[in-house]
């Protein structure tokens, strides 16, 4: 057979680019802590509740932290990323106002 123009006696690979794949280099994003700041007002079932309902707490941990937040003045509610951790706060800024409580919610970087 007869020498074709271009080709020669190397392999071929149909013009395909050989190309490695990077490992991408993935960071954990910062997390942050969802504060509860304790007051004079608020009453203890009313945090208790929030943490039941907004931070999916059992009955026992809810009671733990409301406990902690009354007696240190601060309970951490739990631990989120950034997003999560506004959301969470708004949440209970939002609710504590429409029940006419004072209670305040912030947060944190976790360091």
């Amino acid at each position: 057979m007869p020498d074709l123009p271009f080709e020669d006696d190397h392999d071929h690979d149909d013009g395909a680019l050989a190309v490695q794949e990077a490992t991408p280099k993935l960071q954990k994003p910062p997390m942050y802590k969802v504060l509860l700041l304790n007051d004079d007002f608020t009453p203890m079932d009313f945090v208790v509740s929030i943490l039941q309902t907004i931070f999916y707490k059992g009955k026992e941990d809810a009671v733990r932290i409301t406990m902690n937040v009354h007696t240190s003045g601060v309970g951490v509610c739990g631990v989120y990323t950034k997003d999560i951790a506004e959301t969470k706060v708004q949440q209970v800024l939002a609710y504590s106002q429409e029940n006419q409580h004072p209670l305040q919610c912030t947060l944190e970087e976790v360091e």
